[in-house]
């Protein structure tokens, strides 16, 4: 049973959360609290595997009992729960920056609700899957370590060390534990050769934690725009460019409808707009189209609608990579851009917080590599070069 703590200071949210939670298998809600010091010291007392957070709030905000938790490492999953507003979305980047697991808006309407509740439910699934290998790998490393010397357990475990008995079995149950996969996907369709000009992301769930790791290893110098789709609902994507953008040596930016393409820039879509990259009034430029077409795969911004119009007008020169996200979004449109010669990457299963949206292009056969998170942006820059 995963432990969790609700905490929010409106009461109408604290029982929804809790009634959402309690429908889900595995869950156990062992306490809520109103505000973030009240929330700390259930921490302390209640030990819970997850909490649910409220950002703002009297007394002790999110942001602090974070922090808290981050300067004394208690060992909690934090989902933050945020309001729809341009101080929510600044709060929840900075919540993610320290450590938080992912997020969730809080809903509106019917319609939000059941969007809110199926989201809710893959957040938590993947923190219970994490959990889950946590505590396979503590007991590999427990049994690596062995008894202590001098029991008769210990001697044993020294006798058959000193034969080479057992020496691998451990590694290999961590590797099945965290998922560990191949290198290479399915493609049936070889990348063109040449060097790249044009990088294509698509992410959802665990994407901004994931971005805010990936892209400050890319080098500065950047030869080629970088265009992002990050599901994200307004408000948040623009903060979202600016934390990106404090951290690489490279400029971030909410995309603009018109503005032209350059090099060594990254543009991500805003959240509840379409973006695609179209030609300019010169039928030369490339420029960035921010529109209001409806979304796909239940997405606005979609990552299929991106790469669509990025496997139109970069023939064999493009880049595609999907990342940790719920679904399969951007699988139809990176099978364009295969066909047109791109090459793609996809984030591998142990790196993902979600594996849905890059297993559903590895099954696919639209991916030509499969890599740990720590390894996309080499990638990605060898390409360029």
């Amino acid at each position: 049973m995963i432990r969790t703590l609700v905490v929010d200071d409106t009461a109408l949210y604290r029982n929804l959360l809790g009634e959402s939670l309690q429908k889900l298998s595995g869950i156990r809600v062992v306490g809520t609290a109103p505000n973030g010091r009240i929330a700390l010291s259930r921490i302390y007392t209640l030990k819970p595997d997850l909490v649910t957070l409220d950002i703002e709030m009297p007394e002790m905000n999110g942001i602090e009992v974070l922090e808290a938790i981050r300067a004394k490492g208690l060992d909690t999953q934090v989902v933050v729960v945020s309001s729809l507003t341009k101080r929510g979305g600044e709060l929840t980047m900075r919540a993610l920056e320290l450590g938080a697991f992912d997020f969730i808006t809080k809903p509106e309407g019917a319609r939000g609700f059941e969007d809110f509740e199926r989201t809710l439910g893959t957040i938590v699934g993947a923190i219970a899957k994490r959990i889950e290998i946590q505590g396979i790998l503590k007991g590999v490393r427990k049994a690596e370590a062995g008894p202590p010397a001098g029991t008769a357990e210990g001697n044993a475990a020294d006798t058959g060390a000193a034969s080479g008995a057992g020496a691998r079995a451990p590694s290999a149950t961590i590797a099945k534990a965290a998922g560990a996969q191949g290198g290479k996907g399915r493609s049936a369709y070889p990348p063109s050769a040449g060097r790249k000009e044009i990088v294509a992301i698509g992410t959802s769930t665990g994407g901004p934690q994931a971005l805010l790791s990936m892209m400050p290893l890319l080098p500065a110098g950047v030869s080629a725009p970088i265009l992002i789709v990050q599901h994200m609902p307004p408000l948040f994507t623009a903060n979202l460019a600016a934390s990106l953008s404090a951290r690489c040596a490279f400029p971030v930016k909410e995309a603009e409808n018109g503005e032209p393409l350059a090099a060594g820039v990254a543009y991500i879509a805003p959240g509840g707009k379409q973006m695609k990259v179209a030609l300019g009034p010169d039928a030369t430029t490339k420029i960035l189209r921010v529109t209001d077409d409806p979304p796909e795969n239940n997405c606005r911004p979609s990552a299929d609608y991106l790469f669509r119009s990025v496997a139109h007008l970069y023939y064999g020169k493009a880049v595609g990579v999907i990342m940790t996200g719920m679904g399969g979004d951007g699988t139809a449109g990176l099978d364009a851009m295969k066909r047109s010669g791109a090459y793609v990457l996809a984030q591998d299963e142990r790196s993902c917080v979600v594996y849905g949206m890059p297993k559903s292009a590895v099954d696919a056969g639209v991916v030509d590599a499969v890599l740990p998170l720590d390894g996309i942006a080499a990638a990605i820059a060898a390409a360029l070069r």
